[in-house]
């Protein structure tokens, strides 16, 4: 333990001594890192594939569901992915130096409030190895040093990408400590990094409910909580059909274990026996279990519902449906059952939409459009550090803008206060 604590102390050291390095690097400098890193992981393809095998035999041996391989698993497509995000985030505008608001007070004060960068960051996330590089990516565009810590299962592919990483920060000639990666899977170092208040700044947890709860309990810095993804749509009885079957089919299934996937369907009962039972018979025809409440049962191949399945984020080919009043019950349940991530409405009734937009306050609200589109790349962030749920600071999905502060700069002509 007091081997792995100095490990981590050192760490959070050096991380401390590239932040300040980091802060006064040229845009040039910072583009050009990530696009050697992105440079290096393409040339390393084959490399970080055999790593990540090595990693799903892993997960293979500890019994992983398919959703949580599904997370797990790295291919060429993947990589071209990872490879893609790490080039947009080095194309985008630097947010270091940003004038965000300017004023001349009426004693002949200039004040500038103007982007810094937040200094050394902390990352924790399980089992989904390419937040090694969108995480490093944004922390480092935003003049950040990170320290990551990646699930045990993720162990192997995170290490190579890490490497990929790094020889991108020596090609631009800067300090290879400004991404570095926690060279152990024991959890004390997850302790010891969540109480190292003297060189980290924020911690950002990302996965399940155990993981960021244990974070909030236990970090001695600031927290940007990354929650549990308990996504609901709500199929009004004025929602377009192709609509709704294009989007509810996308939003559960296209990929089950990431945190935009929809896990309760609520359906207006006024077409319960109509657009809703189609709805339900596509789900389960595309080998989706369906928890449904009393009303819902009634289709032929549902499974009834427990009260757990309120609230429950599945990650898996399991949704939980009910069919709801009106629009105000689907609000009462998702104001209760929701984890303040996505939330999403199908209807052609823009006062029902606005109604939906006033009324819920989760981060991402959503019209018409596929749930699984909740991703900082989706939006043209490039890629995220996570989707926060707070309030305080960064909401919604975390990218390079999200990861600054500010300081105000004060320029004077020998003025003084009376």
């Amino acid at each position: 333990m007091s081997d792995i604590h100095s490990l981590v102390v050192d760490i959070g050291r050096k991380a401390r001594e590239a932040s300040r390095r980091l802060a006064v690097a040229s845009s040039l400098q910072k583009k050009d890192a990530l696009n050697f890193g992105a440079d290096s992981i393409r040339e390393n393809t084959a490399k970080i594939l055999e790593q990540n095998k090595k990693d799903l035999d892993f997960g293979v041996s500890k019994g992983l569901s398919n959703a949580l391989m599904d997370r797990l698993l790295l291919n060429e497509e993947r990589i071209g992915s990872m490879i893609n995000g790490l080039q947009a985030i080095a194309n985008q505008d630097d947010p270091i130096g940003e004038i965000m608001q300017a004023w001349r007070r009426p004693n002949g004060l200039e004040i500038k409030r103007v982007r810094t960068p937040l200094g050394v960051i902390g990352v924790i996330y399980e089992s989904r190895p390419n937040v090694t590089a969108d995480a490093g990516a944004l922390c480092l565009k935003a003049g950040n040093a990170v320290i990551l810590r990646g699930g045990s299962e993720s162990y192997n592919s995170s290490i190579a990408i890490h490497n990929c990483l790094q020889e991108g920060l020596s090609k631009a000639n800067l300090p290879k400590n400004s991404i570095q990666l926690i060279p152990t899977k024991d959890r004390a170092a997850v302790a010891s990094l969540l109480k190292l208040t003297e060189y980290i700044d924020v911690i950002v947890p990302r996965g399940g409910k155990s993981l960021v709860g244990l974070v909030q309990s236990e970090a001695r810095v600031p927290v940007f909580a990354h929650l549990e993804g308990i996504v609901h749509i709500y199929l009004d009885k004025t929602a377009d059909p192709r609509k709704a079957f294009d989007v509810i089919l996308n939003s559960k299934t296209r990929r089950t274990g990431i945190c935009g996937a929809a896990e309760c369907l609520l359906i207006n009962k006024d077409i319960l026996n109509g657009l809703g039972s189609d709805i339900v018979k596509m789900l389960l025809d595309s080998g989706v279990e369906v928890r449904a409440d009393k009303e819902v049962a009634k289709i032929p191949g549902t499974v009834a519902a427990n009260k757990d399945d309120w609230g429950n984020e599945f990650l898996d080919s399991k949704i939980a449906v009910r069919a709801v009043a009106d629009l105000d019950e689907a609000i009462n349940h998702i104001q209760n059952y929701s984890s303040s991530h996505t939330d999403c409405i199908i209807t052609e009734n823009l006062e029902a939409r606005d109604e939906f937009f006033t009324q819920l306050d989760s981060a991402i609200l959503m019209h018409n459009a596929s749930t699984q589109f909740a991703d900082g790349g989706e939006f043209g962030m490039g890629a995220e550090i996570g989707i926060a749920t707070g309030k305080l600071h960064a909401r919604g999905p975390v990218g390079t803008v999200q990861l600054t502060s500010f300081q105000y700069l004060v320029e004077g002509q020998g003025t003084i206060r009376k």
